[in-house]
């Protein structure tokens, strides 16, 4: 038994373990059901587990923190105590350096760092003489990919296509939001819904009205908050819930619930305005429902006039904030048809 251990596995009696101390270093760019694979194998394997996230250039639209969130995420520290993540290293040599400056860097700050494995897992064919590099054994873990027939290369080509293989925590951060505004009765919720059956990904419902339901239309500036927060925790919800692809259409967003704060308190919190702020960077695309349809009372909404003060506010601020945004005219079927056109190839058309 490697190192004479025979520790437990995870906190599990009378478990022999293998190994004192394993290591995988990977881009993980993104984080897959390989990947997985080879860390549950190692936890299995090992008495201690450290994974360290390695690549230069480093990845701009998934960089570093955010790769080790998505181990933290899958591998949570309660349930894991025996994996440690490694922190970023200073100035690691570019990925198309020879192995023999590779090893040299690993094997120095990995001692700078009291990092001393036993076992080097991977499913790579470098493994074996990086293992050796560090005096540690090398386990290959599915080097075919039979178990798991994909790559980082593969996925980072055809993400959407290819998403089976990555854990829903992850393919959120790749599905991109879209706002779809408007005053009151312009037909959002139908159009969201329509959306998310057309382009066969979810939507989300405008939380704002569950609040103002349950407070029976007294809300307050932190109802306004609430409002913003449960909408965002909506969001997070469907882009994990599995069912996401690609898109995620959503009904509102914070800066129209800072404009009802405004509309209907007079005044806003400075978190709400915080938020609103975000929405530019949040959102990939906005499209704003016209009124150029019936205005329906259904006993919650003001009138007809008022929805034209609504809209124009919902225009102003988009300009005002800097936000390209689409109106859409006619049919729900006419409208989704101008989001396809607006959304393009994103759309997989």
């Amino acid at each position: 038994m490697a190192g004479g251990c025979g520790g437990r596995a995870n906190g599990a009696p009378g478990r022999q373990l293998l190994h004192r101390h394993g290591l995988i270093v990977g881009k993980f760019a993104p984080l897959h059901a390989g990947h997985e694979l080879l860390i549950n194998v190692a936890l299995a394997q090992c008495e201690q587990l450290s994974v360290w996230c390695y690549a230069r250039p480093d990845f701009p639209d998934m960089p570093s923190p955010l790769r080790r969130g998505w181990l933290r995420q899958v591998f949570p520290a309660h349930l894991f105590p025996s994996l440690t993540l490694l922190p970023d290293a200073p100035n690691p040599p570019p990925d198309s350096s020879t192995s023999e400056v590779h090893n040299a860097y690993c094997r120095g700050v990995l001692a700078d760092w009291s990092v001393h494995p036993d076992a080097v897992f991977s499913s790579e064919a470098y493994g074996k003489g990086f293992a050796a590099a560090l005096g540690a054994v090398h386990v290959a873990v599915d080097p075919e990919r039979a178990q798991v027939p994909v790559s980082g290369t593969q996925l980072r080509r055809d993400v959407h296509g290819l998403r089976r293989f990555l854990n829903p925590l992850v393919y959120a951060h790749f599905v991109r939001r879209v706002a779809v505004l408007g005053a009151e009765s312009t037909g959002k919720s139908t159009l969201v819904r329509a959306l998310a059956g057309h382009f066969g990904t979810v939507g989300v419902r405008e939380y704002g009205r569950d609040v103002y339901e349950r407070e029976n239309g007294a809300l307050a500036p932190q109802h306004f908050l609430e409002i913003a927060h449960g909408q965002r925790s909506l969001e997070h919800e469907a882009a994990t819930s599995g069912q996401a692809d690609r898109f995620l259409f959503c009904d509102t967003d914070a800066a129209t619930t800072l404009m009802w704060s405004y509309l209907l308190t007079g005044t806003a919190l400075p978190e709400l305005h915080a938020l609103a702020d975000a929405c530019a960077a949040r959102y990939a695309h906005t499209f704003v429902c016209g009124t150029g349809v019936p205005f329906e009372q259904d006993g919650w909404r003001s009138n007809k006039a008022v929805r034209g003060v609504q809209q124009a506010y919902v225009l102003q601020d988009l300009h005002t904030r800097r936000r390209a945004y689409t109106v859409l005219t006619g049919s729900v079927q006419e409208r989704a048809a101008q989001v396809g056109a607006a959304l393009g190839r994103d759309a997989g058309a």
